[in-house]
């Protein structure tokens, strides 16, 4: 029941916290492997940890790096046939038994029949709740639980096709606490069988913008399906720390330093997701064959090949996904 768990980190000084807050809340702590490209000038004292053997690292020259799908690229590299992959932020916080209970979920998904297989490749996702920061050198830090429903994503009915083919996503709280399909995913809390790794490997070439949906349209059409799950024991820092800085890729003193600079990545990163829905880009890095972008506009109201909106409540507002049985495949409903 091994579980690889894929960070990829800039200049987080989250990140020793957020390792051990994987390891030490899990039930299976053994099981855990570690893959980290750590975009840094001071590399974490990997030697150190007791479970060291259980990481895999690298340091990168944070001056050298391309954005987070090129570090979660890279990450995947460390894949060695785990049974379980888990993608996260490196500012993320666990509650205890979180492995158990994401394993539970997925094959309890998994463990539903359907006529076409629907079930077969579940993947659980979600913009997890929040915490706060409350004393960082002690090791202190607030979850959120207030919310334990299930929390859906659906696109930011504002931000539709606001740069080509991308629209921003957003998650919403519902009242719930029934899994729910999805039909967007959030790159910092992925969970499923090893193979995904595998069949949908990182494409390097995005950035920032296009990251999440591209994922989604090429794990959708090679017959994943995607799922949001009551009470997810991940927590996010969505916020920024006063007290606790943190770089982000495109911060001006870093970038100005750079060949590349980040506005020509995000540029090219929106031309991509353009190439893919258009069915430019072959192989692995490109759509699938298992189904198409029209079923894809059934579940989702979003007509991706047109950039055209069918369906704005279906697109923007979680009414729908929360009226459908999670058991049916919900392109034949």
């Amino acid at each position: 029941m091994s579980i690889f768990i894929s960070i990829a980190s800039y200049r987080d000084p989250l990140l020793v916290s957020t390792i051990f807050s994987a390891y030490g809340n899990a039930e299976m702590k053994e099981e855990l492997i570690f893959g980290i490209c750590d975009q840094t000038a001071e590399p974490i004292k990997v030697l150190e940890f007791p479970f060291s053997k259980q990481i895999r690292y690298e340091q990168i020259d944070p001056l050298m790096a391309k954005g987070p799908c090129w570090a979660r690229h890279r990450v995947q590299n460390f894949y060695q046939g785990e049974d379980y992959f888990l993608q996260i932020d490196s500012h993320t916080q666990f509650t205890p038994g979180w492995d158990k209970k994401l394993i539970d979920a997925l094959e309890i998904i998994s463990s539903v029949s359907s006529k076409d297989g629907y079930h077969l490749n579940p993947v659980i996702t979600s913009y997890p709740r929040s915490f706060k920061v409350k004393d960082f050198d002690a090791g202190l830090f607030e979850l959120n639980m207030g919310d334990r429903n299930t929390q859906v994503m659906t696109y930011k009915k504002d931000t539709l096709f606001c740069q080509g083919s991308f629209s921003r996503q957003t998650g919403v709280p519902t009242q719930t606490e029934q899994i729910t399909h999805a039909f967007v995913l959030a790159a910092g809390c992925l969970f499923s069988r090893g193979n995904f790794a595998v069949e949908v490997p990182y494409d390097p070439n995005y950035y920032f913008y296009g990251e999440e949906i591209s994922m989604m349209l090429r794990a959708f059409t090679r017959g994943f399906s995607f799922f949001h799950i009551p009470d997810v024991p991940l927590f996010h820092l969505y916020t920024d720390v006063e007290n606790l800085p943190r770089k982000l890729h495109w911060d001006p003193e870093d970038d100005q330093n750079r060949v590349v600079k980040w506005q020509e990545l995000d540029r090219r990163s929106i031309q991509r997701l353009d190439a893919l829905i258009a069915g430019k880009l072959d192989g692995l890095m490109g759509l699938g064959l298992s189904r198409s972008l029209k079923e894809y506009s059934h579940i989702s109201g979003m007509d991706l090949q047109n950039k055209k909106v069918l369906d704005i409540k279906k697109a923007t507002e979680p009414a729908f996904i929360e009226s459908l049985d999670w058991k049916e495949n919900p392109i034949n409903t």
